[in-house]
C-alpha cells in the first residue's frame, strides 16, 4: 500500500459520502443543522479516519484509527435509523444505505484482522 487512496475501503467510503449527502439533501430544511449535520460528519468521518490511520507511522496506530472509523460508522448507523423512523429515509433508501455501511464495515473489519496479524 502507498496511501489511503490505494485502500478499497477508502474509495468506497469516500463513495458513501456521496451517496449520504445526495440522501440528506432531501431532508427537511429545518433538520440542516440537526441530523443532517450529524449524519454528515459521521460520514466524512469514517474516509478520513482511515486517511489519517494510513498516514501514520505504526501499524498499531492504524488499527487505533480503523477502529475510530468503525465507531463513526455505528453512529451513522444509528442516525440512519432515527431518520427512517422520523420518516425521513423511506425503506428502500434506508435498506441501500445500509447494506453499503455493511460492506464497508465488513472490509474495514478485514483489515483489522489483516494489520493485526
Amino acid at each position: 500500500m502507498k496511501t489511503h487512496k490505494d485502500l478499497d475501503v477508502w474509495k468506497k467510503s469516500v463513495d458513501f459520502v456521496t451517496d449520504v449527502y445526495q440522501i440528506t439533501n432531501t431532508f427537511p430544511n429545518h433538520e440542516l443543522y440537526g441530523i443532517v449535520n450529524q449524519i454528515r460528519r459521521a460520514a466524512v468521518s469514517i474516509p478520513s479516519n482511515i486517511a489519517e490511520g494510513a498516514a501514520r507511522k505504526h501499524k498499531k496506530e492504524f488499527v487505533h484509527y480503523l477502529h475510530v472509523a468503525l465507531g463513526s460508522m455505528a453512529e451513522l448507523e444509528t442516525q440512519l435509523i432515527i431518520s427512517q423512523k422520523l420518516n425521513y429515509l423511506d425503506e428502500k433508501k434506508f435498506t441501500e444505505l445500509n447494506g453499503k455501511l455493511n460492506l464497508i464495515r465488513r472490509e474495514l473489519i478485514g483489515l483489522i484482522k489483516y494489520l493485526t496479524k
